[in-house]
């Protein structure tokens, strides 16, 4: 049985979008102190508030203030908390309708344990240190016995109100590239390049699925493409990417291999980002120790006339 491979994998990027009144209000207030509702239609305050009615659709915008006092209405345990959640040690994820409002808030409830943890429990907002206008800014809800808390009746209007936000999006799994893939990178340490040919079609696919897009068969002829290939398509990257250790302006571009019957993706370097063309014919360069191409150059061949890639583009 051949090896299989797998490795940890992390997809993370910044979300950026901006607010509307709505929503920019409510984070806004957070930053204050202050939770906002919105009230529907029929008289009903929700929070977190939204932009239209979910039953009429009709546009909201009458902000509400409600307490930071409320009950717990449902709620689960969290024995083992994860990188970016709200508390380090053991917490309940609650649902908690303050005083005020007809709907429930998620967020954390800083308890001892589970056995502290009940629906109907009384609850209050522990404020974050600092604050930015995020929903971080309710650092969790702890206990609460006092008296209800009697919102101040703020109408959201602020000084200098939240117009966008940035959210970090992150995405972390172990990746098993199968048996094609294994094969195809196991090619790849020894400096080859293989794709796996169609039975039915007969078009090789680098990097190979073990399948065929188009015929839908599986495949398991190996091809050695390569290494040289023809620039079909490109882009000028001018915004550097983190944590990526290359100036910008750099060209992306996607590559057919000769013998291959797919582009694939690789960066052009050697040559001025401006000088980079479809029909370049280029050739990888490899560095000591590494398991693909660092990069692709110009080979210094003719450009491929456009008639021989044009069903690639």
């Amino acid at each position: 049985m051949p090896e299989v491979l797998s490795a940890p994998l992390v997809v993370e990027f910044p979300f950026t979008r901006s607010l509307g009144p709505v929503q920019s209000a409510f984070l806004t207030g957070l930053r204050e102190r202050v939770v906002l509702g919105v009230r529907t239609t029929d008289g009903r305050t929700l929070v977190p508030p939204v932009e239209y009615d979910p039953v009429t659709a009709a546009e909201l915008r009458e902000l509400v203030e409600v307490a930071p006092t409320g009950t717990v209405t449902t709620w689960a345990w969290n024995h083992a908390p994860r990188r970016g959640q709200p508390l380090t040690t053991p917490f309940a994820w609650v649902l908690v309708r303050l005083d005020g409002a007809d709907t429930a808030l998620l967020h954390a409830l800083d308890a001892p344990g589970a056995d502290a943890v009940r629906t109907g429990m009384r609850v209050r907002v522990r404020w974050a240190a600092e604050r930015t206008g995020a929903i971080t800014d309710i650092a969790c809800f702890e206990p609460y016995d006092g008296e209800p808390v009697r919102p101040g009746g703020h109408t959201g209007a602020f000084e200098h109100p939240l117009t966008g936000i940035v959210t970090p999006a992150r995405l972390d799994y172990t990746y098993s590239p199968g048996r094609a893939q294994s094969a195809y990178i196991d090619a790849l340490a020894a400096r080859r390049i293989v794709g796996e040919r169609c039975p039915s079609c007969r078009k090789v696919y680098v990097p190979p699925r073990g399948a065929c897009p188009t015929c839908g068969v599986a495949t398991a002829e190996q091809v050695e493409v390569g290494p040289r290939g023809t620039v079909t398509t490109f882009c000028i990257v001018n915004i550097k990417a983190k944590n990526l250790d290359i100036e910008v302006p750099y060209v992306y571009a996607h590559i057919a291999l000769d013998g291959a019957d797919l582009a694939l993706h690789a960066r052009i370097g050697g040559i001025p980002y401006d000088r980079v063309r479809m029909g370049l014919r280029v050739e990888p360069v490899w560095t000591e120790g590494a398991r693909h191409p660092d990069h692709y150059r110009p080979s210094g061949e003719p450009d491929a006339p456009y008639d021989t890639y044009k069903e690639l583009l």
